[in-house]
């Protein structure tokens, strides 16, 4: 994405703060790919994501106006995406999870060299298979960088139910990398 802050997307932001469709198309080619990375990490898979995003672009584009020149533009479409995405969440929460123990997971020295193997899609695809409180709660603290008081006043979750679900996620991960490492174990022999 190349969101640089230039004259051409000061001019572009103009155009659509003035409602012009073709520039809101072409704002819209350009912050795609970027807009659709961080929905994806939020959703349960390319249906979600598109949900998310479009939910995303109707909110940019009707509080356009609101953008500073003096903020990153990027910055402020990805705090867009990422308040969709946790809207979506709320709005689509079927259950919440109880906040029990915290499971510690168990260190495999085989597991940076699974994930080094692994395409980033297939790593993605492990995060949206996750059930939708752990992955939320899993890419707000790990990918997003999001603290668990601030995850829990966001989600409106305890801060221990933040902790736990994330335990509970990385658990779930490192139950799928346990499982690939030992098909391709089984499928390659070990090294």
């Amino acid at each position: 994405m190349h969101l640089h802050e230039s004259p051409k997307l000061k001019k572009l932001i103009d155009q659509c703060c003035r409602g012009q469709t073709k520039a809101q198309y072409a704002l819209f080619k350009q912050t795609y790919s970027y807009a659709m990375g961080i929905c994806a990490r939020f959703s349960s898979g390319p249906e979600e994501a598109k949900e998310i995003l479009n939910d995303g672009f109707l909110k940019v584009f009707t509080q356009i106006k609101r953008y500073s020149p003096d903020l990153s533009f990027a910055g402020w479409i990805r705090r867009i995406m990422i308040n969709t995405a946790i809207d979506h969440y709320r709005k689509n929460k079927k259950y919440t999870e109880s906040h029990t123990g915290i499971e510690q997971v168990p260190d495999r020295p085989d597991m940076n060299h699974t994930l080094a193997q692994m395409h980033s899609e297939d790593i993605l695809q492990l995060v949206q298979d996750l059930p939708p409180a752990y992955r939320m709660v899993f890419t707000l603290h790990v990918v997003e960088e999001f603290s668990h008081k601030e995850i829990a006043g966001i989600l409106g979750i305890s801060m221990g139910t933040s902790k736990s679900n994330l335990s509970k996620a990385r658990l779930r991960l490192q139950q799928a990398l346990n499982k690939i490492s030992t098909s391709t174990e089984q499928v390659y022999g070990k090294e």
